[in-house]
């Protein structure tokens, strides 16, 4: 099974990510991270949602939220050129001994620190998801105290020019 990203533009009104949801849980799959947010557009939100499964279901969900009423348009970013970002909240062990070698690490992942105590520090780190697991590989080590994240926002990009 393939993880795809699904862009959903919607109606912005009551009941329309349980219906979308809905979709999903009625045959079974998971919805691994799932991002929604108002657009330019008053009344228009856009919902990211990145779920596994077969090339076969993705695309009958596909049609399914296409026959939604509130829905105005869906693309399957998987196939697609696009750019999917991720922010992430970490709270970090950082005593006195291991403070400079955190700061180190989270300066080479261009991590903003955003909450400093005596034993720890929280840092915020945007990215795609090699990048956001490769940091979490290498803090771990200090000890994670809690996680935070966003889940996958992600657009087509402008330019589809094959190289």
């Amino acid at each position: 099974m393939n993880k795809h990203t699904l862009s959903v533009m919607v109606e912005n009104e009551p009941g329309v990510l349980s219906r979308v949801a809905g979709l999903f849980s009625g045959r079974g799959f998971n919805i691994y991270s799932l991002n929604v947010a108002p657009t330019l557009e008053k009344g228009v939100s856009l919902m990211t949602i990145v779920a596994e499964g077969d090339d076969a279901i993705i695309e009958q969900i596909v049609k399914q939220l296409r026959k939604l009423i509130p829905t105005i348009k869906v693309k399957d970013l998987t196939e697609m050129k696009s750019v999917e970002r991720e922010m992430v909240l970490l709270k970090v062990n950082a005593e006195d001994s291991k403070r400079a070698e955190v700061l180190r690490i989270v300066d080479i992942f261009r991590c903003k620190v955003v909450d400093v105590s005596p034993d720890e520090v929280t840092v915020e780190v945007t990215g795609d998801q090699g990048k956001i697991g490769a940091l979490i590989n290498l803090l771990t080590r200090f000890g994670i105290k809690e996680i935070a994240r966003t889940g996958n926002v992600a657009m087509q990009r402008s330019m589809q020019i094959d190289l």
